[in-house]
């Protein structure tokens, strides 16, 4: 690939978002009717603003009379699970806007969980036609959208214990993982995070969980002041390195701590719940709640400070940490020009 295109960051303007859908055949069985319920308003919220992309096994029975339907282009797929982030196309933009999209080996975060199905609906995705771009293979390297942020300028937020893994790309050095994604995305600078974690968290520490790249060289992070949580020490460790960065021209970012959520438990396990895991799109913010008033809403002033321009809207999500994940990780925004059936 020649060397004139981008990995457009989340706030580039957007064609649509996928959501691919919670089924009985999925993880979710146990409680499908909390997480659908959970799916229905995310799927208002995004659809009421811009077109939806839903993959599913079936068209869901909770969204056939709903409002906004006529902004539902539905793919009938078969799928293992919901977690689009990290199973979806990563979309690039080359100089005259047009996308280039990669297609990433998802091996389930380190062989954790089956993947087969999802790992094939980016294909499917394709062959439908209801996607424009160019279509690139790099199934020989496993990648998922939510280890990953970009600014749009060249910059690249990550984390060491996910990329570095031994059970993503074990025959790859750092130096040799730093090189390819140089390459493969046109950087001109990766920032590593080498602390912070999440207990209850499946995927090796992503960033998206953590620490979100937003627009004029701010960091939205996650922040535990409290010296009794058995994250507090990683995470002030994370965010002494994150005042260490530094933009392109040398200047620190702008941080901006989000409180760390309440301790929230299933059956004896500590879920990871954060408030980094927000979607941004064309117009608003949809950002993750978890029952706690107080926090929910100093999260909200956070967000309203990284974007003043967009409306913060808070969807309860305490369903999606049951399955270790939350919304950004069910989301995937495709940028402008991607979506065929909204030109």
């Amino acid at each position: 690939m020649e060397k004139n295109y981008f990995l457009p960051a989340e706030w580039h303007p957007q064609s649509c978002i996928q959501l691919t859908w919670p089924h009985a055949d999925t993880d979710w069985a146990y409680m499908l009717d909390e997480v659908e319920d959970c799916f229905l308003k995310l799927a208002t919220e995004i659809a009421t603003r811009q077109p939806l992309l839903l993959v599913a096994p079936e068209f869901p029975e909770i969204l056939k009379d709903a409002p906004f339907r006529h902004h539902i282009h539905f793919v009938k797929c078969p799928t293992n699970d919901t977690w689009a982030r990290d199973h979806g196309f990563i979309t690039l933009l080359d100089e005259k806007q047009k996308p280039v999209l990669l297609d990433f080996c998802f091996n389930g975060w380190g062989m954790k969980f089956a993947a087969c199905k999802d790992n094939l609906i980016n294909t499917r995705l394709y062959e439908k036609n209801i996607l424009n771009g160019t279509y690139v293979n790099c199934r020989n390297f496993i990648l998922e959208g939510g280890s990953i942020e970009s600014d749009g300028e060249g910059t690249l937020l990550t984390t060491a214990p996910c990329l570095l893994a031994p059970n993503r790309n074990d025959t790859l050095s750092r130096t040799d993982i730093e090189n390819y994604l140089k390459e493969r995305f046109n950087l001109r600078q990766i920032l590593w995070l080498e602390d912070g974690y999440l207990a209850g968290d499946d995927t090796d520490s992503h960033v998206d969980t953590l620490a979100r790249l937003c627009p004029d060289h701010t960091i939205v992070y996650v922040q535990c002041t409290d010296p009794t949580d058995e994250h507090y020490e990683a995470l002030h460790r994370m965010e002494k390195q994150l005042e260490s960065f530094r933009t392109l021209d040398g200047a620190p970012y702008r941080l901006l701590p989000l409180p760390m959520a309440s301790p929230a438990y299933a059956d004896g396990e500590r879920l990871p719940a954060t408030y980094a895991n927000f979607l941004i799109m064309n117009e608003a913010v949809l950002y993750p709640t978890y029952n706690d008033p107080e926090k929910d809403a100093e999260a909200a002033r956070v967000l309203a400070d990284a974007f003043p321009e967009r409306e913060i809207v808070g969807i309860d999500c305490r369903a999606l940490i049951k399955q270790h994940g939350s919304l950004h990780c069910v989301t995937m925004q495709y940028p402008a020009g991607v979506f065929a059936s909204a030109d």
